[in-house]
């Protein structure tokens, strides 16, 4: 079975979920567990006292919402009573770096959710899950929270 499972998160609360799942997988199989947030790398043009002062702020903020975001991972490996390595990459393709830390770290599995976007919002927004599919070798269980069905009522 799985020896080691790589867990994405970006902080919402599907994500949280889906890291809930990733660590109880983990901990059925005996399973190694590492989570991953990705924030984007801070790349742009302006005036030379403005990017050093701007960068600053940028990576001091993305470190803050990885700490929080990696913070919940760690929070429920504790309550599950596994242990769970935790990192924070920049990088502008959240999806390149995924794929990438499952190979370095020898990943058997990549949990992660989707958010279920569909039609031109899913054009648009893209989708890393998406991305993770499709350029991944390595296997991926894509979380999906339960949609919620209208319920058709006759009068």
């Amino acid at each position: 079975m799985h020896k080691h499972i790589l867990i994405a998160t970006d902080g919402s609360e599907l994500s949280q979920t889906a890291v809930q799942y990733g660590i109880a997988l983990a901990k059925s199989v005996g399973a190694r567990a590492t989570a991953i947030t990705v924030t984007p790398s801070h790349k742009f043009a302006v005036a030379a006292g403005w990017l050093t002062d701007a960068a600053k702020q940028h990576q001091d903020r993305m470190e803050l919402l990885a700490a929080q975001y990696l913070g919940v991972a760690r929070d429920i490996a504790a309550a599950a009573g596994i242990q769970c390595e935790l990192l924070h990459r920049e990088h502008d393709q959240p999806y390149q770096a995924i794929i990438d830390v499952a190979r370095e770290k020898l990943c058997d599995l990549i949990v992660m959710a989707s958010h279920g976007r569909r039609g031109l919002s899913a054009v648009v927004l893209g989708s890393e899950t998406l991305k993770v599919l499709t350029y991944s070798s390595i296997p991926v269980l894509v979380y999906r929270a339960p949609r919620r069905e209208s319920v058709f009522v006759p009068s």
